[in-house]
């Protein structure tokens, strides 16, 4: 019988303002309702980085509604993979849970022109992602 269940991924950056939103992002565009994705900062921003909303435009995806979240346990326990971003020890870590370390340039304070080779990569490891644990169905 195949599984049925969503996987969950939850990106977590210290601002939420930039990485982890480019990733949520890019996971909901490539993966649609195969995967629940959520995005958290441990010290979220006011507002999500113009330069990244600005760099994900270019890529066809608008981020303008977003706004940074704080982090919280609950997120935590309610994800399978769980995917830092320069947050460091201030990640809860659960057992049973899959962590992924994703070491990027943090896009705080820069143009756009240094966000997207961010931006590309973020994608680039996000297409992987949905690959192993969103594939698309064979039928």
């Amino acid at each position: 019988m195949p599984d049925t269940t969503t996987p969950s991924v939850l990106f977590v950056c210290v601002h939420n303002a930039g990485r982890s939103q480019m990733a949520a992002a890019f996971l909901t565009h490539h993966a649609g309702d195969r995967v629940q994705v959520r995005s958290a900062g441990s010290a979220p921003a006011d507002t999500v980085n113009p330069a990244v909303v600005e760099a994900m435009a270019e890529a066809g995806i608008d981020i303008t509604a977003e706004v940074p979240k704080v982090l919280t346990v609950e997120a935590v326990q309610a994800s399978d993979v769980v995917i830092t971003m320069g947050c460091g020890d201030t990640c809860p870590v659960f057992p049973g849970k899959r962590y992924l370390d994703w070491e990027l340039p943090d896009p705080a304070g820069q143009g756009v022109e240094a966000v997207r080779p961010i931006r590309d990569e973020i994608e680039k490891r996000i297409r992987g992602l949905v690959d192993e644990i969103a594939p698309a169905s064979q039928a």
